[in-house]
């Protein structure tokens, strides 16, 4: 609005990204995989709305910030799913989005830059240190708790041509949402070990001990202040001149 240079996506990008269910749509158009969804408005459409089998994943449509993502999210009854969807509607005053609960293991993808010049600079596997891998699910808590309850692994667990498979799918939603500068990608494995994107983070926690995009450049043994500062010189290119002059 002021017409000001300032780093990271525009509010376009951000709002697609932030919109789950839209956000899906565009990347599926771009041939990267993503689990099948539904969107809940009201609490009477889910006896008739066509849901995945059990176990489902319950979010809230809109935002970021895994806010509305507790370990209720995962559901395993009807009675568990409504309960859920109930509590979204009416504390988060939005839709629900309801997908499978995939149960491999979940990534996340650090890309650095915009456009052509985007890449990814890591994967980062995100493991449990205590609960059963295919029940595990990132929640609030577990951020929260992640000391006890997370273990990082960097380079993923996976093999060499998964992970170049997950890097281009992440790297190809990252360009077709428009994102800017930095973004991280999440993914999540089936249980046959294929990969779906789940959702795009193009304004990443960066708090510098347990933002997950800098526990992943931190293990790829680069600083904190590097990583601000490759942010300032992706968003300086964009500006280019105009940065110079002012």
């Amino acid at each position: 609005m002021f017409d000001l240079p300032y780093t990271h996506s525009d509010p376009l990008a951000l709002a697609l990204s932030l919109d789950k269910a839209l956000c899906k749509r565009v990347v599926a158009s771009y041939g990267v995989p993503v689990p099948v969804s539904v969107v809940i408005e009201d609490i009477e459409d889910v006896g008739s709305a066509a849901l995945p089998p059990f176990p489902v994943l319950v979010k809230p449509a809109w935002g970021g910030s895994s806010m509305g993502i507790r370990n209720s999210a995962r559901c395993t009854s009807k009675s568990e799913l409504t309960n859920q969807v109930s509590a979204l509607l009416s504390g988060y005053r939005q839709p629900a989005l309801i997908e499978p609960f995939l149960s491999g293991a979940e990534v996340t993808v650090g890309i650095l830059g915009t456009g052509a010049s985007a890449r990814v600079i890591g994967v980062m596997e995100i493991a449990p240190r205590a609960a059963a891998p295919d029940v595990f699910l990132y929640s609030l808590e577990a951020k929260r708790n992640y000391l006890e309850e997370v273990e990082y692994h960097v380079p993923p667990r996976l093999a060499p041509q998964m992970v170049e498979r997950i890097s281009q799918a992440a790297l190809t939603a990252y360009r077709a949402l428009g994102c800017r500068d930095i973004g991280r990608v999440d993914l999540r494995m089936d249980s046959d070990g294929q990969p779906f994107f789940m959702e795009i983070n193009p304004i990443p926690g960066l708090h510098p001990v347990d933002g997950d995009f800098p526990i992943l450049w931190r293990r790829l043994g680069r600083s904190y202040d590097e990583l601000i500062l490759a942010v300032l010189e992706s968003s300086a290119a964009r500006w280019g001149s105009r940065i110079a002059a002012s």
